[in-house]
C-alpha cells in the first residue's frame, strides 16, 4: 500500500471530485454503463465499438446479433449491481445476467465452474485458474475480505487500492466457465460505488483498460498459474485504475 501511495500520479479527491458533480440522472447513468459495457466487452474481442453501439441502439438496427446481444447483457449485470449489495449472491446473479448470450450452456451461468480453466494467447497457454478443488474456498475468502472493507472507513486511495486489487485477484481465481474479465471489471466498479457513492458508475475505467489493453494484459499476468502469483509486481496494475479518473 505504501508503494501504491508514493507511485500514485494523481490526486485521487481532485480528480473524483470533477465525477461527484455529474448529475445523477437516469440519462447519464444510462450512458456511463452503455460505456462501460461496451468497452469491457471490446477488451474481451466484441467488435462493436462506442459510436457503433449507440447509432444501434438509437436506430433499431444491428441490434439483434450476438454481438450486440452480450453488450445488452452486461449493462443489464451493471443495472443489476448498482441497485444491490456487493457480495457473492449478488455476484452470482450478475454472472447469470452477464453470460445469457455468452455462455450457451446454462449450468455454467450464475455457477461456480467444475472444470479447470486455462488462459492461451497465440496459441500458449499462460494461465492456468485455481483448481477445482478450492476456487469455491478462494472465492469465498475474497468476499469475506469484500465484506469487512466495506463496513471499514477507508481513505479514497485505499478504496482504489481494495477495488483494483478485488479486481486483481478474482480474475486470477478465475470462478467461472467465461465471462470473468467482465466480471472482475464489473466487480472493481460495483466496490468503488459501493464505497464512494453512486457517481463512482461514471468512472470510465473499461475504456482506459481497453485503450491501453496491451498494458493491461501486461500488467495483470503477475503469474502462471493461481499457484504461483507475484503480487509484489502488482503495482503498475493497481496505478491503471486511478488513471481512468482522467477520461471524465
Amino acid at each position: 500500500m505504501e508503494m501504491y501511495i508514493i507511485k500514485q500520479p494523481i490526486t485521487l479527491s481532485k480528480h473524483f471530485a470533477k465525477i461527484k458533480n455529474i448529475n445523477l440522472s437516469n440519462e447519464h447513468f444510462d450512458y456511463y454503463i452503455s460505456n462501460s459495457a461496451v468497452y469491457s466487452s471490446m477488451i474481451e474481442g466484441n467488435q462493436i465499438d462506442f459510436d457503433s453501439y449507440l447509432k444501434y441502439s438509437h436506430s433499431g438496427m444491428n441490434n439483434k446479433g450476438k454481438s450486440y446481444t452480450e453488450i445488452e447483457d452486461l449493462k443489464s449485470a451493471y443495472q443489476y449491481a448498482k441497485s444491490n449489495t456487493l457480495n457473492i449472491d449478488n455476484l452470482l446473479a450478475s454472472h447469470k445476467i452477464l453470460s445469457a448470450t455468452l455462455i450457451e450452456d446454462k449450468k455454467y451461468r450464475g455457477k461456480i465452474r467444475d472444470k479447470e480453466v486455462y488462459i492461451f494467447k497465440s496459441g500458449v497457454k499462460i494461465y492456468t485458474g485455481a483448481n477445482t478443488k478450492i476456487v469455491r474456498s478462494e472465492l469465498e475468502k475474497l468476499f469475506n475480505d469484500i465484506t469487512i472493507l466495506l463496513k471499514r472507513d477507508l481513505s479514497i486511495s485505499q478504496v482504489f487500492y481494495y477495488a483494483s486489487m478485488i479486481h486483481l485477484i478474482f480474475a486470477h481465481i478465475h470462478p467461472f466457465a467465461d465471462g470473468n474479465g467482465r466480471a472482475s471489471r464489473l466487480m472493481e466498479k460495483w466496490f468503488l460505488s459501493q464505497k464512494l457513492g453512486e457517481n463512482a458508475w461514471f468512472i470510465q475505467s473499461e475504456r482506459l483498460y481497453q485503450k491501453r489493453i496491451q498494458s493491461y494484459y501486461k500488467n495483470i499476468n503477475i503469474g502462471p498459474d493461481y499457484e504461483h502469483l507475484n503480487y509484489d509486481i502488482s503495482i503498475p496494475f493497481l496505478l491503471m485504475l486511478p488513471m481512468s479518473l482522467r477520461l471524465t
